[in-house]
């Protein structure tokens, strides 16, 4: 089985945290196909920029979706999941959704805590999208400031699980997701220090992608994700643009980063 998982952050460092933090999680048959954008930015942080990630996200599974057996998108606020899914015929799996559908299996209400007041109206929609109002206690966020992205889970480590706590014990909250991907990896490194559980959305989406693989659903042909009709594109990637013409792919690009058996 091959996943095929999509960071539409421009940060190579990221994509390998993202690695690691899969390997556990992957059966041994399981190979983890990473790609990271090479335009856009190197984190995405409102709903403007996830605009501009989930139009990246559809190039990058266009040119490489060929012998993948199920997509993962690597970003909290899901850019380009309802579109994805529309669109490809191999299933999609995103962080927002995989975690708050992987929380509402451990308890009846979750909290969502990240890093940045910035992401909360974008991840306030992802919740909508889903669905899950009814579930969601809260989304939380320190009120300490942080110097670097690429080390935040790191530099507010106290504080995130101190605000992890109060979820618990002001929100109600059954079990909490640590959401973004700055913070992949965290949830198992401070799991005994939190007393309900938490979520580490990567975790739970490589897990998801891998039950859906197995399970092969057959492509919608109707309904809300049946794929659109072929229309002419202009300007698009080639490998985009041949798919939405229902052409064969006119590219393929390479360099992905390969992880497991």
């Amino acid at each position: 089985m091959r996943i095929l998982l999509i960071n539409p952050n421009t940060s190579a460092d990221m994509t390998e945290r993202m690695v690691a933090t899969a390997g556990p999680v992957l059966a041994p048959d399981v190979e983890l196909v990473a790609l990271t954008a090479t335009q856009g930015l190197p984190y995405i942080a409102s709903r403007a920029e996830a605009v501009v990630a989930g139009a990246l996200t559809l190039e990058m599974i266009a040119a490489h979706q060929d012998g993948m057996d199920a997509v993962v998108l690597a970003a909290f606020g899901d850019p380009g999941l309802i579109a994805a899914r529309e669109l490809f015929d191999l299933p999609v799996v995103a962080m927002a959704e995989a975690a708050m559908l992987t929380a509402c299996m451990l308890g009846p209400k979750f909290s969502i805590v990240t890093f940045s007041p910035a992401l909360t109206p974008w991840y306030e929609d992802a919740v909508a999208l889903s669905g899950m109002q009814a579930r969601c206690a809260s989304i939380r966020v320190p009120e300490a400031g942080f110097r670097s992205v690429a080390d935040v889970q790191h530099e507010l480590e106290a504080e995130l699980v101190e605000t992890t706590r109060r979820a618990v014990a002001e929100d109600k909250a059954d079990v909490v997701i640590l959401a973004g991907a700055p913070l992949t990896g965290l949830a198992q490194r401070v799991a005994d220090r939190v007393p309900v559980p938490l979520i580490d959305p990567l975790s739970a989406a490589v897990g998801q992608a891998q039950v859906l693989a197995r399970l092969k659903p057959r492509p919608a042909a109707a309904g809300r994700f049946a794929r659109p009709g072929p229309k002419p594109a202009t300007g698009l990637s080639p490998a985009l643009g041949a798919w939405i013409e229902h052409r064969p792919a006119a590219a393929r690009t390479n360099g992905a980063h390969r992880s497991g058996g």
